[in-house]
């Protein structure tokens, strides 16, 4: 059975050497969060994830979920997982201490869910929504409200979800038909159907807090109509604990291609009792805190599949023997050669570490800023955060879950006919992986918000927030004999970023299909420009190691490698979607609907 284990060696270089994280938290005064605890913290999440949380990734999914009469019963042993998961603390880490939190860095946290989603993707899923939700009301719910629900989501004892869409909507949350009703004494009457809701029933916890979007009665049309509201399965009583029972009710679970052991449920209110949080008719503002909260988490889903698909991978081609090394044998005390000596195995095993490595880059960096965000003194450095994350939440979203469906498939490819077997674990990890690319707002989506609305929408300046720290990295590194060709080659893409961006916008003022023409290809080209400032940067670093003396020669000549085999094997792709995206809309829009 494939076992994982969390790469802390590849965790701690981006964390101390890439990013300075934990120098970052003593400038932000987190004094808790000294090296040597980050250190523990990260020990034990190992422990907790390849001992705890991966024995029960096969077995939740060959068992799946079970629903009788509404009740939703999870996979032998994802409950007690779940307890000791609470018990432990790893839920409530960044949390506030108010309602029992440990007040760790956000970046913190993100490192230990990189585990346990890496580990048990399924089982992430249950407290990944509880710490969206969480974060919602804590940025828009009342004192009261926060007091309640806050001090019960923290420690884990209830989950949250998010219920967004119906089944005739999709995206389009304009279309809603889910209906609140004012009632008397403050509280409304919810009453619609939610699909595709991930843990909106299940045995884990006491109560379950949903987050609906709802229109009232006199509500405008399209999203400028929409409100939020929470609506417990058990309404709580006059002390704050679970009370009498909510008039909603879990209609059926969904058969789906993967993550089984996660329960995507079909969620009925029937003048279910809510609670308005924010304002009415601005309730997809206040989604939107969880929404971009599970982007992130979402992005990070590609990294996790792509990393177990590659452990298990990376091991299978050191030890399956199949044909003879091209220049001769390699190993001729056997009956043939490790598959690793194969040049298209090494392609394959290259690209996912490529991937998976500059994919936990990215998304350190991201987590990094959300540190900034919440903790510099500064209120320009906070703001600076703020224009970076706005950029970089979808195409951390898109591309990191588009590359890690590419790594994953990789993986279950370097098996061959092992890797289709479900005893191999790769066919689940590209099932599992594969909605990363749907939900949260699919990738399309993802696309048309980076164009439309955070650069052309800010007339590039959101772009130059990036770009900018593209042009000072190659200015830096400009005529450096080992990588001077290389910035000079991410200089080249960074200068074609902006002209490409210029184009498509002077298009769209002609014909506003340009920009959804252009925008999936121009995510991508993003994509591979965002890595490629990365990995110059860890090949840096990775030098400057080298020539200090370090001991650990193979790790940072693997860095260097795998950062060149990037430049010279993946990058040109961006080349192709930048002649792709400036095709224009004609190559789409004209043909009509009938030749298809």
């Amino acid at each position: 059975m494939p076992e994982y284990n969390a790469p802390l060696r590849d965790m701690r270089f981006v964390m101390d050497e890439l990013l300075d994280m934990t120098g970052s938290y003593a400038a932000y005064g987190l004094e808790d969060a000294t090296p040597d605890l980050v250190s523990a913290i990260l020990e034990e999440g190992a422990k907790f994830t390849n001992q705890v949380l991966s024995p029960l990734n096969r077995s939740g999914d060959e068992e799946g979920c079970h629903i009788e009469n509404g009740v939703v019963t999870t996979p032998k042993g994802f409950k007690e997982a779940y307890q000791a998961y609470c018990e432990n603390g790893w839920g409530s880490m960044t949390a506030s201490p108010e309602y029992g939190g440990q007040s760790l860095p956000s970046s913190l946290g993100l490192i230990i869910s990189e585990m346990v989603a890496s580990a048990n993707y399924s089982f992430s899923m249950y407290p990944g929504l509880s710490h969206g939700c969480a974060a919602a009301i804590a940025a828009h719910g009342t004192q009261a409200q926060k007091d309640l629900y806050l001090s019960k989501l923290t420690p884990g004892t209830w989950t949250g979800t998010m219920c967004l869409t119906e089944p005739h909507c999709g995206t389009d949350l304009g279309l809603i038909k889910t209906r609140a009703v004012p009632q008397a004494d403050g509280t409304y009457k919810v009453t619609g159907t939610k699909i595709f809701i991930s843990c909106g029933e299940h045995d884990m916890a006491e109560n379950i807090v949903h987050l609906v979007l709802a229109k009232l009665p006199d509500a405008p049309a399209g999203t400028k109509g929409i409100s939020l509201f929470i609506v417990p399965k058990f309404l709580p009583d006059a002390n704050g604990e679970v009370g009498e029972r909510n008039s909603l009710i879990c209609g059926s679970i969904e058969h789906k291609m993967g993550i089984k052991a996660s329960a995507t449920c079909v969620m009925n209110f029937d003048d279910a009792t809510g609670f308005l949080i924010g304002d009415i008719n601005k309730g997809l503002n206040c989604m939107f805190t969880m929404m971009n909260h599970a982007r992130l988490g979402t992005g990070m889903q590609g990294l996790c599949h792509g990393e177990a698909s590659y452990q298990s991978a990376l091991a299978y081609a050191k030890d399956r023997l199949q044909m003879r090394s091209l220049k001769g044998p390699a190993a001729p005390e056997k009956a043939a050669d490790p598959i690793i000596v194969h040049p298209d195995v090494r392609r394959m095993l290259l690209t996912m570490k490529a991937f998976n490595e500059g994919n936990r880059a990215l998304a350190y960096h991201t987590a990094s800023l959300l540190d900034q965000a919440h903790y510099a003194a500064e209120e320009e450095a906070r703001a600076d955060a703020e224009a970076q994350l706005a950029f970089l939440t979808p195409i951390c979203k898109a591309f990191m879950t588009d590359t890690g469906l590419e790594a994953t498939l990789l993986g279950q490819q370097i098996f061959g006919g092992h890797g289709f077997i479900r005893e191999w674990g790769q066919e689940q990890q590209v099932r599992d992986c594969r909605i990363a690319q749907i939900y949260e707002g699919t990738n399309g989506i993802q696309a048309l918000d980076l164009l439309g609305r955070k650069v052309l929408g800010s007339q590039g300046k959101l772009l130059k927030t990036f770009t900018k720290q593209v042009h000072l990295l190659c200015k830096e590194v400009e005529g450096n004999a080992t990588f001077g060709e290389y910035a000079k080659k991410l200089a080249q893409l960074n200068t074609q970023w902006g002209e490409l961006t210029t184009a498509v916008g002077m298009k769209a003022m002609q014909n506003p299909e340009e920009v959804g023409a252009a925008s999936v290809d121009y995510l991508a080209f993003s994509g591979y420009v965002v890595h490629a400032y990365f990995w110059l940067k860890m090949a840096l670093v990775a030098q400057a190691k080298l020539d200090a003396g370090t001991t650990e020669v193979d790790f940072y000549k693997g860095k260097l490698a795998t950062q060149a085999f990037y430049y010279q094997r993946l990058l040109p792709r961006a080349q192709a979607h930048a002649e792709a995206l400036s095709a224009g809309a004609s190559t789409l829009m004209d043909i009509a609907v009938e030749q298809f």
